[in-house]
């Protein structure tokens, strides 16, 4: 069952259910699409786990990155499970846990590679794989049928350093051995060829780092560990110093260095305050963050509101994080900024920022080594899905052994066949401030009609022994005209508001609902005419 990562980007979450017992794969967020306003995250609805929690063995992370662990601190607050992965990912979901306020007691335990974790149905192992991140890892479920792999993300890349290789060999084993059903990333499905390996991203960028005449200003997820990796390698290769900027958003950074898995030396990076005290060609900025933040950063160098650096004429700025879905835009105007602050800007070049996942050859390797009997793409957009889904085709696979699946749906493999039977409750838990699920389709509703012709509050007050107006009517724009420009059309609305309460109270029985109703009707009829827009009218009726 997928209650989330299917036909979406993010929010991955996939329960596996033997002989009664439910093994929970990650526990992502996701970010909100552009039509969820004022929406900090999305997890996913976790309702079927919480009506069978008794069953619920534990949760099995594959890897660090919030799309995968940033939804475990709000399923911890309503089910108490352990919670399995390898030791930076475990440090990465305790801080974001931290993060996100989580008060309750949750048992970690940590696994390897070659932990074997044994429960009444079945048993969880490991095997190490490559991404952005250490410790990555795909998960098997050994069921007495066969073996269940979920890869988590993955790529090959034949130069891995040490830290990121993939256990290939163990791979080969579990394929032999018989898998059942292998659920596999589907986020470069439709990308040829082999994804870029790291090896060449680490040899441009020591060569833009070699040639480039003033400062370096390299932008970066705190969470693409690789990444920096790569920014330090080629830093300490061409002798320049690293100044790091946002250091309240760098957890991820910290955790990385603390645990030993970003190899770094002592004396390469330099406050940033001691910036000025070197040559522009021995220094790089490094801005750092999640989501959005390192961009963000970059826009206000070049605006020159940035509380620590500016961006200056010659500098070259590097853009080694990959632009977060629905951010495109945001990302070509503050290129465009750079620009006009005189930087040299390099960016849309995948050799500074291959992809951490595998395109279509290396799917179709993990198939082959897996040589499952069933297979499910996960982990991506629907036409990812369906082009992981050809992929497996041209691997061998046939239609009745690949199987799409749909958020919610029960897929059961039994008696040599693949079949969805039910579904169960699910879909989106809008996170929005402290508030969890509380935001829905009429809270997002208004606020889309607010955001696109604003409001207008008509306030009124009346005597109902008297029959008469005391005070008012007033009306209150905002966001719907300029009010200065605007005074004879609001004269024009307070006049017939006016109108519309003399004529309803001056009959021998009326209530506040129908006089709201009439005033939003007619100003509506009104205001269209005038100015084609459709405000959301808000009528306040008080009695004294």
């Amino acid at each position: 069952m997928a209650l989330g990562g299917v036909g979406e980007f993010g929010k991955n979450m996939y329960l596996v259910e033997v002989d009664g017992d439910i093994f929970v794969l990650d526990a992502g967020l996701m970010i909100p699409e552009n039509e969820m306003l004022g929406i900090d995250i999305v997890i996913p609805d976790i309702t079927y786990l919480i009506q069978n929690k008794e069953r619920v063995q534990g949760i099995f992370l594959t890897h660090g990155h919030e799309d995968h662990i940033g939804a475990l601190s709000y399923i911890l607050r309503e089910i108490n499970i352990p919670v399995y992965g390898m030791k930076l990912t475990l440090a990465l979901a305790k801080a974001k846990m931290k993060e996100q306020e989580f008060k309750g007691q949750a048992n970690f335990i940590e696994v390897h590679s070659d932990s074997d974790i044994e429960f009444p149905s079945a048993k969880v192992s490991f095997f190490h794989t490559t991404h952005s991140i250490p410790d990555s890892a795909g998960i098997c479920i050994h069921t007495s049928e066969g073996v269940i792999v979920y890869t988590g993300d993955f790529k090959f890349d034949q130069a891995a350093a040490d830290l990121y290789k993939p256990e290939i060999g163990k791979m080969v084993q579990i394929g032999e051995k018989g898998v059942l059903c292998l659920l596999s990333d589907s986020t470069n499905a439709e990308n040829p060829g082999y994804s870029l390996s790291d090896a060449i991203a680490v040899r441009q960028l020591t060569d833009s780092f070699y040639h480039s005449p003033g400062r370096i200003i390299a932008a970066s997820f705190a969470s693409d560990i690789i990444r920096i990796q790569h920014i330090f390698d080629a830093a300490y290769e061409s002798q320049r110093k690293i100044a790091i900027v946002g250091k309240n958003q760098k957890s991820a950074f910290d955790i990385a260095l603390k645990l030993d898995y970003l190899k770094i030396q002592a004396d390469s990076i330099i406050p940033i305050t001691e910036i000025g005290s070197y040559p522009d060609d021995k220094i790089v900025i490094l801005t750092i963050g999640s989501q959005g933040e390192p961009i963000e950063a970059l826009q206000k160098m070049a605006k020159q509101t940035h509380k620590q650096v500016h961006i200056q004429r010659g500098d070259t700025v590097i853009l080694a994080a990959s632009p977060l879905r629905g951010s495109e835009v945001f990302i070509f105007k503050t290129i465009d900024l750079l620009f006009r602050a005189g930087a040299n800007v390099i960016s849309g070049k995948r050799v500074y920022n291959p992809s951490s996942h595998g395109s279509q050859e290396e799917l179709k390797f993990m198939i082959n080594l897996m040589k499952p009997t069933f297979f499910m793409p996960v982990h991506g957009e629907y036409r990812m899905l369906k082009a992981h889904a050809k992929i497996a085709k041209e691997c061998g696979l046939t239609d009745d052994q690949i199987y799409i699946p749909e958020k919610g749906e029960v897929v059961e493999i039994k008696e040599g066949r693949i079949r969805s039977t039910s579904r169960i409750l699910s879909g989106n838990v809008l996170i929005d401030g402290i508030g969890v699920g509380d935001v829905g389709n009429i809270v997002l509703r208004d606020r889309k009609l607010l955001s696109q012709d604003g409001i207008l509050l008509v306030v009124v007050t009346l005597s109902k022994r008297e029959k008469k107006i005391t005070a008012g009517p007033e009306v209150i724009s905002r966001g719907f005209v300029y009010v200065r420009e605007s005074e004879e059309l609001l004269e024009e609305a307070t006049k017939r508001v006016r109108e519309i309460v003399e004529r309803s109270i001056s009959k021998e029985s009326f209530d506040w609902s129908g006089i709201k109703q009439d005033m939003r009707d007619e100003l509506n009829q009104y205001l269209f005419e005038k100015t084609k827009r459709r405000p959301m009218i808000l009528p306040i009726i008080m009695e004294v």
